[in-house]
């Protein structure tokens, strides 16, 4: 069949051949066979560690339990897999998969007691406490290694999705840079389909596989696995039903991305109305109760760390003022929340004078961000210490005190806000932070635009939630010390 035969059928979907099996990548068939052994291993190992630490060995009476340890790693696996945890889709990325494995838990624990109670069995309820929460937490501590590994594997290009990205070419040579710039979300651009194929040769490295019509035809072509469609007036509710009934025959994933970009899950929920999948957008929660808490924990945690980081505080001071002349701590005027001044403290990683020197050098990035690579102002220790965050610590009496917050926006300087849009100046809204997504997401290699960007994706989606996560993943940025200086 020639090639202009074949996008004929594909075109209008009575194409036989495209009725094959459903598909699926060969690492996602090796990651989920990973995934259940790993389950099965810890649940024997839980369920093993719980027996001897409530039994401490095999007797008569305890054959039962013995028997229950034997069986809870197949019991085990049979639950996360009816709770939909070894789903493709949840693979490499989110806090779902481990959502859905502490669900298992929890369920698995009520189911025991109330069977218990209902048939009147005597269960060793020292066993069901140690067994079920051991096996709960070794489960999400190898995943977590789990997706590590596979993070890894990404970061050298491999185990990554290809996909279709469908929409004008704008929006898909930014979703290009977002997906080379973050490659842990697995996702490479093989090919782009545009409204008119026939006024572009690529968007950038990536070829135009053709025009909208031509979505499945570009999927068997390249290989594809994921056909990702971006907001586009063309695109309208009828022309995608049609592009999922032609993808349904296979295991070719459909994304929808929105025109509200950076509007995280918690802010949104479907509303039907009319037979209408209506979206639901959540206003930010700028105050009220949850703020609160926040506040409240970003307190105590920073008077905690003060307390147990104060020999590291003083031997830091010590060395400043050993190394080179001036004062240990280098204050400055910031501005907070709602355009409020406060002065930010810092160890000194500057000789003395050296903010006047500032006008006679080029700064390495772009937009209102002053920053010198290999800055001649810096001394050898304040090097050291910006590479891995520690002049940053005294930062935690701006918690204490209330100016700052340990997860926020950058922290910015007057003279920047002077010069800041109606859009940027939302940063304002919340306090800054110690650390933030700017910080996880490479620090000073970040353009002006991108940090801008991240800081207003925290004011509009942040949470106690996403504030830990942020914090466990600036230890890992921290300690590689990339993008700082």
């Amino acid at each position: 069949m020639t090639h202009d035969g074949l996008m004929t059928l594909v075109r209008s979907g009575h194409d036989p051949s495209w009725r094959v099996s459903p598909r699926m990548p060969v690492w996602v068939r090796a990651y989920r066979m990973r995934a259940v052994a790993a389950d099965l291993s810890c649940a024997a190992v839980g369920a093993g560690g719980a027996f001897l630490l409530r039994f401490g060995g095999p007797t008569p009476y305890v054959l039962p339990y013995l028997l229950v340890s034997a069986v809870l790693p197949l019991v085990w696996v049979c639950a996360v897999a009816l709770n939909r945890a070894y789903e493709p889709r949840l693979v490499g990325i989110g806090s779902e998969e481990f959502r859905r494995v502490v669900q298992c838990g929890v369920a698995l624990t009520a189911f025991t007691a109330i069977g218990s109670y209902v048939t009147k069995t005597d269960v060793a309820r020292g066993y069901v406490v140690l067994a079920l929460p051991l096996v709960t937490s070794l489960t999400l501590t190898a995943r977590y290694l789990l997706r590590r590994a596979l993070h890894r594997s990404r970061a050298r290009g491999t185990c990554m999705r290809r996909v279709v990205a469908v929409g004008h070419a704008t929006a898909i040579a930014e979703l290009v840079q977002l997906f080379r710039a973050e490659p842990h979300h697995g996702m490479h651009v093989v090919a782009a389909c545009l409204p008119d194929a026939t006024a572009a040769r690529g968007v950038g490295d990536v070829p135009v596989a053709g025009d909208f019509n031509d979505v499945p035809l570009a999927v068997s072509q390249f290989t594809a696995d994921t056909v990702a469609v971006l907001a586009c007036p063309e695109m309208d509710g009828q022309a995608l039903r049609r592009l999922a009934w032609r993808l349904e025959r296979t295991c070719t994933e459909l994304v929808v991305a929105p025109a509200l970009m950076d509007v995280a899950g918690p802010r949104t929920t479907i509303r039907p109305a009319a037979g209408l999948p209506l979206l639901h957008v959540e206003h930010p929660e700028l105050a009220g109760a949850r703020q609160l808490v926040k506040n409240v924990f970003d307190r105590l945690v920073a008077a905690a760390l003060l307390v147990i980081l104060a020999p590291l505080l003083a031997g830091l001071a010590v060395a400043v003022r050993a190394t080179s002349p001036g004062p240990a701590l280098f204050r400055q005027t910031r501005v907070g929340r709602d355009g409020e001044l406060f002065t930010i403290y810092k160890f000194r990683t500057m000789r003395r004078g050296s903010e006047h020197q500032k006008v006679t050098l080029v700064s390495d990035g772009d937009g209102l961000l002053f920053k010198v690579r290999n800055d001649p102002r810096i001394t050898p220790l304040g090097a050291r210490m910006r590479r891995h965050s520690l002049d940053e610590l005294p930062q935690l009496l701006n918690v204490v005190l209330g100016h700052m917050s340990l997860v926020g926006p950058r922290p910015p300087l007057p003279e920047e806000v002077a010069r800041y849009g109606d859009d940027v100046r939302r940063r304002l809204l919340v306090r800054p932070g110690l650390t933030g997504l700017w910080q996880v997401s490479g620090r000073s290699d970040l353009s002006w635009e991108e940090s801008v960007r991240l800081d207003l994706r925290y004011v509009e989606n942040w949470s106690l939630t996403l504030d830990l996560q942020i914090l466990w993943k600036t230890w890992s940025a921290v300690a590689r010390g990339q993008g700082a200086y």
